[in-house]
């Protein structure tokens, strides 16, 4: 078999950013954007309800109970998330300045070799200021 020299692969990097006014006023402005599609469309849900639920009566009176609990599901989902972004608007405002947050994750693509240390290749980390990149860690 023969021996192969190098290897090239896939690896993640991290996304950090550092908390700034900047950061945190665009981080809320995006969770309350969430929060009003999750009114608008529990809005929608409560409009149609009822047309469908009318209509369910004409139709077969024995569908009405199936129908109402698919439209509570489809409605506490809704909810369960505003909730959620709820929380994570509170958590928003209480992080502080020069924190540092993981935003997500990208991949790049690195050549390994016999011997490289993959825990710190797989370490790696680019780290932003008000969306430009300050720094680069591994």
């Amino acid at each position: 078999m023969a021996s192969i020299e190098n290897l090239t692969i896939k690896c993640p990097v991290t996304i950090k950013a550092k908390v700034t006014e900047d950061l945190k006023a665009q981080l809320a402005a995006e969770i309350q954007e969430a929060i009003k599609k999750a009114d608008l469309e529990l809005q929608q849900i409560e409009f149609h309800a009822k047309r469908m639920m009318a209509e369910q009566a004409k139709q077969d009176a024995q569908g009405l109970v199936g129908l109402r609990q698919q439209i509570d599901a489809e409605r506490q989902k809704r909810l369960e998330f505003k909730n959620h972004m709820l929380e994570k608007l509170k958590e928003t405002a209480q992080l502080e300045i020069g924190a540092e947050v993981v935003q997500g994750t990208m991949e790049r693509i690195v050549t390994i070799n016999v011997g490289d240390d993959l825990h710190k290749l797989m370490a790696t980390e680019i780290l932003l200021e008000d969306g430009k990149v300050v720094a680069f860690r591994s």
